[in-house]
């Protein structure tokens, strides 16, 4: 039988504003959009614990047997600078400052993203769609807003009639924003203005001679809106009608907004059941941003070299630090946290190792199955892994009493606890363990020692080219070679 029935899963919906348990529109299936990266720079932290939450979550509906379709797309186009309509695609300014194509700025932030990610020990997500693969679709939603009445062409653009939507339909109901509210509370249109209504939104728009993505449409050359690119992946992989649609909190409004109002004036119904948002990440008790210096990268994290922290940290502390905290939770990371979670993620993990050697007695001083039960609770109300760490170290203090023979575990119990807590460390918390850690550190010293021994072999023969080749490949992925007169040696950035 699978496990989801017997477990019930409750989730906070964003839209209702309350727990809900969880029934997927299909039983056994599960279709989850996620919103990814706009890969114009490196990912910052913030979106990474975002990407933490839902990979966790995505881990534990597979745990209860459900067949997950999992679509995170990737923005290679589309986003204004403001994240409004007006401004430059920040993938095309990049472009512009480092004079090379926009694909070469995609292609180097999104290899970056799938590298961390990876450091991470993220699973992969079933499709992972672009924006410039979909503009066909994105084409085609338009012209299906337009011919209902809810989008209206002007000077090549074309803008959501959002008045004219909310006619109907409500504008703001995931944020909890009224129109006239917004209307209100808004400067009125100058004459330079297309749009009919500040609050509308641009679905194309057109590009200017200097602007470098375009593409052909039938109101001229130009470019999706932000919004629509979600709205066009999500109903393509996941139909019309989908369970569960997340992202970060700052994208509830107008983004999220945004595709519920494309989605129902396009099919005439809400595109999603259940809308989970995951909260922001901080620093030292102060928002993260680059212009104030409050800011680090997760890289900067794993080599230490940065001047915020006290040491470097391995990526399963970083993740077991995240996890700490619920996901709906604003989370502040700081050198002190850091440091309290490295040394919760190396107890937990030398319980596990001390399990193994544990002697078995005719009974159990401890109900396991009920302890396994309180896991599965914490994690069904809407995913609570602070409490599900919290039970597990119920666990480490048991372990450890029965270690002292103070406690007793047969072993029946003691399997059921040990691929309980395998499950639940490894599985769903996607943690990986100090000898999983250890065994990739030295693989990877051996791959670059053999490319070191190749480097060396080929500047002996005088074949600089692959000896530049070997050290700038391995630059642009972060590994530093440095010449010295006892050798070469590298370092992680």
């Amino acid at each position: 039988m699978a496990l989801y029935k017997n477990q019930v899963l409750k989730v906070y919906n964003s839209l209702s504003g309350k727990k809900e348990i969880f029934t997927p529109i299909n039983e056994g299936h599960v279709g989850m959009y996620v919103c990814g990266p706009t890969v114009y720079s490196n990912v910052h932290l913030g979106n990474c614990r975002t990407f933490m939450s839902f990979d966790m979550i995505f881990r534990y509906l597979r745990h209860l047997d459900y067949k997950v379709r999992y679509v995170r797309n990737i923005t290679d186009a589309g986003h204004l600078v403001d994240d409004a309509d007006d401004g430059e695609d920040k993938i095309a300014k990049k472009a512009r400052l480092e004079q090379i194509e926009p694909m070469e700025v995609v292609q180097r932030y999104t290899v970056d993203f799938h590298n961390i990610l990876q450091k991470f020990n993220f699973l992969s997500p079933s499709i992972e769609p672009t924006a410039t693969g979909h503009i066909i679709e994105q084409i085609e939603i338009i012209k299906d807003i337009l011919e209902k009445g809810y989008a209206y062409e002007i000077n090549g653009s074309v803008y959501f009639d959002v008045k004219k939507f909310n006619e109907k339909y409500e504008y703001g109901k995931l944020s909890g924003r009224k129109l006239e509210d917004m209307i209100s509370n808004t400067r009125e249109l100058t004459a330079q203005d297309e749009k009919r209504n500040p609050q509308d939104f641009a679905l194309w728009k057109k590009a200017e001679p200097q602007h470098i993505m375009r593409w052909p449409s039938p109101w001229g050359d130009g470019f999706p809106g932000w919004h629509l690119e979600c709205t066009a992946m999500s109903t393509k992989y996941l139909g019309e009608t989908f369970d569960i649609h997340g992202g970060g909190m700052d994208l509830k409004f107008p983004h999220h907004e945004c595709e519920i109002a494309q989605s129902e004036a396009s099919h005439g119904h809400s595109p999603v059941h259940y809308w989970l948002h995951a909260n922001m990440l901080t620093m030292n008790g102060k928002k993260m941003a680059k212009s104030t210096g409050n800011n680090i990268l997760p890289n900067e994290i794993f080599s230490g070299d940065n001047e915020i922290l006290s040491k470097p940290f391995v990526p399963s502390v970083v993740r077991f630090f995240m996890m700490q905290a619920h996901y709906t939770s604003i989370l502040d990371l700081s050198d002190e946290a850091l440091l309290g979670s490295e040394k919760g993620y190396f107890r937990l993990m030398e319980a596990l190792r001390v399990m193994e050697s544990l002697e078995k007695s005719s009974s159990s001083t401890l109900d396991i199955k009920a302890w396994q039960q309180r896991c599965y609770d914490a994690m069904n109300d809407d995913f609570n892994t602070p409490i599900l760490i919290a039970t597990l170290f119920e666990a480490v203090k048991y372990i450890n009493l029965i270690k002292e023979g103070k406690e007793r575990i047969s072993a029946v119990d003691l399997e059921l606890l040990t691929s309980t807590m395998q499950v639940f460390v490894f599985d769903v918390l996607g943690l990986e363990s100090q000898e999983q850690l250890t065994t990739n550190s030295d693989k990877l010293s051996g791959v670059v020692s053999l490319l070191i021994q190749l480097r060396n072999e080929a500047r002996a023969g005088k074949d600089f080219a692959t000896s530049d080749k070997i050290r700038d490949e391995l630059a642009a992925m972060g590994i530093q070679l440095k010449d010295g007169t006892e050798g070469t040696t590298f370092s992680i950035s």
